[in-house]
């Protein structure tokens, strides 16, 4: 599946002090004892999506914990703790050919808005840095788009997945 995994894989706690976000969040790398915790809160973070769409065949919504586990073999996985030590956020990513490929970037719903989606992200790039970075999010889910515009991602294609579901990718 690549060619390389992130081999920089720095101290990604180092990095979670920084921004807006509140103090009783770190981000640090997950282990695989954290999948079971990190696929639950996927389900609840991408049930909205299942929403907008009107589509409960989400690829979110349908992976599993083997799934996830095996992702967890080639990509690097990062998780938002708060104080108590709930996993509240989550990202993965995998290098490949100078390009960062971003994915999952999830954060709990009562909790979004609060700059942790923002860490996450920045967090993931730093960890792994690459020439380029890429990710992708449903046509529909506006207020995805615009939070990755706002951290200096651009459209740069689309593509229709099957009728109602179209995803935008964008680059860095």
């Amino acid at each position: 599946m690549t060619d390389s995994i992130c081999v920089n894989k720095k101290n990604v706690s180092e990095l979670s002090d920084r921004g807006t976000m509140e103090r009783s969040v770190r981000i640090t790398r997950a282990e695989k004892k954290d999948l079971r915790a990190i696929l639950e809160l996927q389900y609840l973070a991408y049930r909205q999506h299942a929403v907008i769409y009107s589509d409960t065949y989400i690829r979110a919504l349908m992976q599993t914990l083997d799934d996830i586990e095996t992702e967890f073999e080639n990509c690097i996985f990062l998780k938002a703790v708060n104080g108590d030590g709930d996993i509240i956020g989550s990202v993965r990513a995998y290098a490949e050919n100078g390009t960062l490929f971003i994915g999952r970037l999830m954060v709990h719903p009562e909790l979004q808005g609060k700059g942790i989606g923002t860490e996450l992200l920045s967090s993931i790039e730093h960890a792994c840095p690459q020439e380029r970075c890429e990710l992708f999010t449903g046509m529909k889910s506006y207020d995805n788009i615009r939070f990755y515009e706002r951290s200096g991602y651009n459209k740069f294609k689309e593509e229709n997945v099957r009728p109602g579901m179209t995803l935008v990718y964008m680059q860095k």
